[in-house]
């Protein structure tokens, strides 16, 4: 019986370390975009989500590199904070309205 009262414990001590959020997580997001303009508009939504602590966006491969803290921020907040300044990402399409709204110069080609 002890010895079930103990595997229980440690059970339980596990869960909760593997549910523990990491409070500097690197994460990409693929981001469609194709200039400088582009660049300093997303990497500026990214910052604009609390918990974001690093983000950069590269023109030559189309990554957003992210530091998150994932206790104040999720990946899927940055995104939709991406996809609201008309930049599509994997997961979250910007509306056509405001894709319309870029910059002919940062109007890249939409994957359907």
């Amino acid at each position: 019986m002890k010895n079930l009262v103990y595997l229980v414990l440690l059970f339980v001590a596990f869960s909760a370390q593997a549910q523990q959020k990491n409070k500097n997580a690197k994460v990409n997001i693929e981001v469609n975009g194709n200039c400088e303009q582009c660049k300093k508009r997303i990497e500026k939504a990214a910052y604009s989500v609390p918990g974001v602590k690093s983000a950069e966006w590269h023109i030559d491969d189309k990554v957003l590199h992210l530091i998150i803290n994932e206790t104040k921020c999720s990946v899927a907040d940055v995104e939709k904070a991406i996809a609201k300044i008309g930049h599509d990402t994997n997961n979250v399409k910007a509306s056509d309205d405001t894709y319309n709204k870029l910059h002919h110069c940062c109007k890249y080609d939409r994957k359907e």
